[in-house]
């Protein structure tokens, strides 16, 4: 009896630790036929004194060696009796062994997409992000798909200078070819509920602010952290094309423009002349944005030397705008002389001297000229015989200009007599005699008219009726042109046209909508039962 017990407990020793077995002698020759007629005297000795023999010199017949110890040490019968009872379970059961026994986790065998390459991840990912929740959905997926999500982003509006200068942006976002640093360069509390918005720029503001509001100069990072800034952002984004940056110098853009050959886009705030010799190390420059003065957040001066300095030195620009920048004549005319592909010039709120208006024929490939917030055009053009006329110009834009002196407006339109397009909207001082001189632009097709209030119907159609080639209109907004006012001709005029958008009156329009509606009696018993 004690040796059966003694043998069921070691063979379910043996069986216990079979998964021991089964990583350590994986691999060993296969198992003899018949037991082996040798083994070890000491160990078969010692293992008989522990267990059935007392005594040491009585010695045990060959036929009663005990099978058990032949199949502790037959490691790859182990093997094929496991294989065994794996192949006896359901597939269920067999396939929770099998993940018991992997050396993989349950999470990694459950995760598919580790599966994938990189390169197909990306690939995957980038058609079905379409939108910024979803691409912020999959960043929470796993350590993984944030990074990938990073490669994805081209686009990036920082907030934080240290981010950048930190080299955490370059580590979480490498392919990164568009970044707006304009935000980033101004030392502003976050958590701040007063937001200053500008059309160049917008800022948290503190509560104790100034009185002078000179928020931006006081506030501005020093120009040696912001060239540090754009040095670590140039490295790190060789492809970089379109950047918006403030308040950096001349040894700052001329390492971007070092080390981002592709640059084609750029927007430069609170510049100067000096400034404009980094701008012209970008040979492949071609749209620009200069601002210079700003009333009541920074002041820089732009003159004919920094004009000078990048005419010569972008001389593919297509698209230049010139916000709160100084000039003449002069400026102007060596950007059209150098600039011969440029065909789109925008002046915001510009301080130029008089009689720069004469340099615009100079821009022979000129196609759009646009007009934003400016208080005035030319005070004092010169002579109509001298200005000339930019005979490629196709479209001019005023928005939000002051049209009250009629000098300039008539030097204006006789430069830009051969304009197919002319968009006016909320100009004030624009007049009947004022609007009258648009009749020299002779081949005008397309007029856009919003936010003229003195503007009369009848003086709109006299101007419109000399447009032999008009085939789009759209009067917006505009009080005085009234409905029925509009006179037979007029009426016909409007049947020939391709495209016709008439709503001048909006009072008219909501006083027809709500005949018949006694609200307005309904609510004046409601105020009178408050009061």
């Amino acid at each position: 009896m004690p040796l059966e017990e003694d043998k069921k407990h070691h063979s379910s020793l043996h069986f216990t630790h079979f998964h021991s077995f089964f990583q350590i002698h994986a691999t060993t020759s296969p198992l003899p036929l018949c037991p082996p007629k040798h083994h070890d005297q000491a160990r078969t000795m010692s293992f008989r004194s522990e267990n059935e023999n007392p005594n040491p010199t009585t010695p045990v017949p060959p036929s009663k060696k005990r099978w058990s110890d032949l199949w502790a040490k037959s490691k790859p019968i182990n093997q094929m009796v496991m294989a065994m009872k794996l192949h006896s379970l359901s597939p269920r059961r067999a396939a929770k062994a099998n993940a018991t026994l992997s050396p993989f986790p349950a999470a990694a065998i459950a995760d598919r997409t580790l599966l994938l390459s990189d390169q197909i991840l990306l690939k995957i990912l980038a058609l079905v992000c379409d939108s910024p929740a979803q691409r912020n959905s999959n960043s929470l997926v796993c350590k993984r798909w944030l990074n990938l999500q990073g490669r994805l982003l081209r686009f990036l509006t920082i907030s934080d200078w240290n981010f950048l200068l930190s080299g955490r942006l370059i580590h979480r976002f490498p392919n990164l070819n568009h970044v707006d640093l304009l935000s980033a360069a101004f030392v502003s509390p976050g958590n701040s509920a007063i937001l200053l918005s500008h059309r160049v720029l917008s800022v948290h503001l503190h509560s104790d602010l100034a009185p002078n509001w000179c928020f931006c100069q006081e506030n501005m990072l020093p120009v040696e952290v912001i060239d540090n800034g754009l040095a670590t952002l140039a490295a790190g984004c060789p492809n970089l094309r379109r950047l918006h940056v403030i308040g950096a110098s001349e040894m700052g853009l001329l390492s971007v423009a070092e080390e981002c050959p592709t640059l084609q886009e750029l927007e430069l705030q609170c510049c100067s002349d000096n400034v404009l010799r980094g701008i012209a190390a970008c040979a492949n420059l071609q749209i620009l944005k200069l601002v210079g003065h700003v009333d009541g957040l920074y002041s820089s001066v732009v003159s004919d030397i920094g004009l000078t300095i990048l005419a010569q030195g972008c001389k593919r620009l297509v698209r230049l705008e010139l916000c709160g920048c100084e000039g003449s004549f002069d400026g102007i005319k060596a950007i059209g002389k150098c600039c011969v592909m440029l065909e789109e010039l925008t002046f915001s709120d510009h301080k130029m001297d008089d009689g720069w208006l004469a340099a615009i024929p100079f821009c022979e490939n000129l196609k759009t000229l646009r007009f934003q917030s400016c208080k005035r055009i030319d005070p004092n053009p010169g002579m109509e015989e001298y200005l000339g006329s930019c005979s490629a110009l196709e479209r001019l834009h005023l928005q939000k200009c002051q049209l009250r002196d009629k000098k300039s407006v008539s030097a204006l339109f006789s430069v830009c007599r051969d304009v197919r397009e002319i968009v006016l909207q909320d100009c004030w001082g624009l007049d009947n005699s004022i609007f009258s001189f648009a009749m020299m632009c002779r081949r005008v097709r397309l007029f856009y008219l919003e936010g003229c209030s003195l503007l009369t119907t009848e003086d709109l159609e006299n101007v419109i009726h000399s447009w032999k080639e008009l085939q789009s209109l759209r009067v917006v907004s505009c009080k005085n042109i009234k409905d029925c006012e509009i006179s037979t001709a007029l009426a016909t005029l409007f049947t020939s046209l391709k495209e016709l958008r008439w709503s001048p009156d909006t009072k008219s329009l909501l006083q027809s909508s709500v005949t018949g509606i006694t609200m307005a009696k309904k609510g004046g018993k409601f105020f009178k039962r408050a009061r």
